[in-house]
Formats: C-alpha cells, sequence, structure tokens
C-alpha cells in the first residue's frame, strides 16, 4: 500500500472514531487525507472500497484476537478465552467493531473480498471447535455451525454492552462469561448433558 492509500485509510480510521460511519464521504476522507477525492477513486474506486478495506482490516484484527489465544490442553478453556478475546477486540476497537456488524452507510453493499475476510474470521472460531470436537469434549457437528453459535454468544452481550442497554451496575464481562459457559456446556458431550 502507497503512502496516499495509508493517509486515506488513516483519516478514514479517524473519521470513524470520531464521527461515526455517517461522516465517511468521499470528501470528508479525502480532506481529512489532505489530498483530492479524485485519490480516494483511484486508489479505492469511491466509499465502498475505503469502506471494504476498513472492514477487512478490522475482521483480521478480530482474526489475529482469537488467533491470539494460546492453545492448551483444555480446548473448552481455549473457547472460553476465545470469547474474552472477542469481547476485548470490541470494546478497543468499538468504531470498527460496530462498522463490522452495525453497518448503516446507505447504500453499502459489501465485497466478495470482504464478505470472505469476515468469513475468515468465524473460521478461526470453528477451528477451535475443531479442536474441541476432536478432544470429544463437545459433540461432533458442523464445526462452522457450531462455531456460529458460539459467535453469536459473543457478538449479543457486547452488542448491548455497547448500545449502553441494561442497568448500569449490569458486570458486562460477566454476563459475557456466562452465556459463553452456558453455549459451551450446552454443546458438551460430558454428563451434565
Amino acid at each position: 500500500m502507497d503512502d496516499a492509500s495509508s493517509s486515506i485509510l488513516a483519516a478514514a480510521r479517524e473519521i470513524l472514531a470520531t464521527e461515526g460511519q455517517a461522516a465517511l464521504t468521499v470528501r470528508r476522507i479525502a480532506a481529512g487525507a489532505g489530498g483530492s477525492t479524485m485519490n480516494v477513486y483511484s486508489r479505492f474506486g469511491g466509499k465502498d472500497g475505503v469502506i471494504d478495506a476498513l472492514l477487512i482490516e478490522g475482521f483480521e484484527q478480530l482474526t489475529a484476537a482469537m488467533r491470539a489465544v494460546r492453545t492448551t490442553k483444555s480446548p473448552v478453556a481455549d473457547l472460553l478465552r476465545c470469547g474474552v478475546a472477542y469481547r476485548s477486540f470490541a470494546l478497543s476497537h468499538q468504531a470498527h467493531y460496530e462498522l463490522m456488524f452495525d453497518r448503516v452507510v446507505p447504500g453499502y453493499v459489501m465485497s466478495e473480498r470482504a464478505h470472505t475476510t469476515a468469513v475468515a474470521a468465524l473460521g478461526t472460531m470453528a477451528d477451535r471447535v475443531q479442536i474441541a470436537m476432536d478432544a470429544g469434549t463437545i459433540r461432533r457437528g458442523d464445526t462452522l455451525a457450531t462455531a456460529t453459535v458460539l459467535w453469536a454468544a459473543c457478538h449479543g452481550p457486547v452488542s448491548l454492552e455497547m448500545k449502553g442497554v441494561g442497568p448500569p451496575s449490569t458486570d458486562w464481562a460477566e454476563v459475557n462469561r456466562q452465556l459463553m459457559a452456558a453455549a459451551v456446556a450446552g454443546l458438551s458431550t460430558g454428563p451434565s448433558r
């Protein structure tokens, strides 16, 4: 990526973080990057290309956060730690996370490459699910479907937390932990099932 492209993405990140998705216009991005709108069009094809680049960046960072969870002899504990990593990523990258999951940019359609990167992030969770299935700690099945259940268990509480839903005293870290634990227990092959 050349310097002009990097500047465009840096400007888009800043606008996203400080003003939200609605402020992501070609003119605002170009001005923030200190260049012309033609730079945005020639390097990214317009606003949708910049949004794609931000989505790809966000999903790659989420993938890296979950991959950073060390694999241990306890696949169930590893899955639970992936849930913690997911929440940590979301809270430390709120603007990106909201763009990734609550896209409100009118007319934007996710590109195939951005979609593939999003699916790869889910695939990271599926890899951990496969390890747990192979170890016999959760029941066998479609790893991607099972990973989607766990992804939903991660996404729900963090989305509510970020939107400020629920009593102010809510311990969202505990809600996240309990929901992930319940989801994993529901998939368990152990006697409690």
